[in-house]
């Protein structure tokens, strides 16, 4: 019997032993980092120390880090009307892309007449055209875009849309959650304005995550009110074994980073070359520039559902798509968004790898897709006794 094979990593990754570490050091931390005491000390150093992490890692102050909950908070934090500004006037609109994550695309505190959808071409990547009629002789907008897709792993040219989204005296807004510790980036690489990340995409707890902002913002509040922690930015007691965690992960990804990319582009090669070899997968996103871990696929007549089921049974760990759904199947509204005819959507799977993964299981996941395809080939796509 094989070991079983976990194939899911953008949907969350196993705890590095940094992190795992780190936890289990800090876990019963006794002081409160808000109080002045000798253990409130030790506590708020250890917050500290993990907010230095964070800043060093995308080269922003770490004053202008706020922890949060994890990346969907982060989010909502920053798709506030009006909570936001860089001279002028505050933001009382949302522009996004189709394919941003569901907390995105839920708009925050946008109502839904706030918000306007920039569309994508056929590879997933931001209609930079389309965009400039968006915000071009309108009102300030607050717009949001995410870096790497959580889905396809399609990297978007940020620097560009910042450009267009300073031009027109806009804020940006980046969720860097999927591609944090995958790729290199700065904050002003980017030339974001606020900056979403998480901790559980790269191995630490989940359960934190932060917000980042420039130097020039202006008019930052609480939206969650309470004690003042965070700078006044977001109340409440911090989790501090959760957020040393993130800092552990955060130094431990991001030293490790190049040669885990290189590996996983070199498995994903042949994981994709393999894929092809039997009943001629589609590759999404497969022409512009993607995360070194991501494979999202599909090929006429498979069933993403079925198909995921077979997975399992063969000990394998795979998505039809993000995992922020409750554990539904449903139609990726990301390739939707793209024009992928209904046939693949129905059939779309992803693959993601993470610093783990080794030769051994990309070799069991396509003898597994080789049963599989072979199920396909004969029409018969349900097929689950095989297995």
């Amino acid at each position: 019997m094989n070991s079983r094979v976990y194939l899911d990593w953008n949907a969350t990754a196993p705890l590095r032993p940094q992190a795992r570490a780190a936890l289990a050091t800090h876990w019963n931390v006794a002081g409160n980092p808000s109080s002045i005491h000798e253990e409130g000390r030790a506590a708020r150093s250890l917050v500290e120390a993990a907010r230095d992490a964070l800043a060093r890692a995308v080269s922003a102050d770490a004053r202008n880090v706020i922890f949060t909950s994890g990346g969907t908070e982060a989010n909502g934090l920053a798709l506030t009307p009006g909570l936001f500004r860089k001279g002028g006037k505050p933001c009382e609109r949302l522009v996004i892309s189709a394919i941003e994550h569901a907390s995105v695309l839920a708009g925050g505190r946008f109502l839904p007449e706030q918000m306007t959808i920039a569309p994508v071409d056929g590879d997933g990547i931001v209609d930079r055209d389309a965009l400039r009629v968006l915000l071009h002789g309108k009102p300030a907008a607050l717009v949001s875009m995410m870096l790497a897709n959580n889905e396809t792993g399609a990297i978007q040219p940020i620097g560009e849309i910042a450009d267009i989204v300073h031009a027109t005296g806009c804020l940006l807004h980046v969720d860097a959650v999927q591609a944090f510790g995958k790729i290199p980036f700065t904050l002003g690489e980017l030339k974001a304005d606020l900056l979403s990340l998480s901790a559980h995409k790269i191995g630490g707890p989940k359960g934190v995550g932060a917000l980042v902002l420039t130097n020039d913002i202006e008019g930052v509040a609480a939206t969650i009110r309470g004690g003042g922690q965070e700078r006044g930015r977001r109340a409440g007691t911090e989790n501090v074994a959760g957020i040393a965690a993130f800092g552990a992960a955060i130094e431990a990804a991001l030293g490790g980073m190049p040669a885990e990319s290189e590996a996983m582009v070199n498995l994903r090669a042949r994981l994709e070359s393999g894929l092809k070899r039997h009943a001629g997968a589609v590759i999404f996103s497969e022409a512009v520039p993607r995360l070194p871990n991501t494979t999202l696929f599909s090929v006429p007549g498979l069933s993403a559902e079925t198909a995921v089921i077979a997975f399992d049974l063969e000990g394998i760990a795979v998505s039809s798509g993000s995992a922020c759904s409750s554990g539904k199947v449903q139609p990726s509204h990301v390739l939707a968004a793209m024009g992928v005819a209904p046939g693949l959507i129905r059939g779309a799977l992803r693959l993601s790898l993470g610093w783990q993964t080794q030769d051994a299981d990309i070799d069991q996941c396509l003898e597994a897709w080789r049963k599989l395809s072979g199920v396909l080939g004969r029409g018969n796509e349900t097929g689950l006794e095989r297995f």
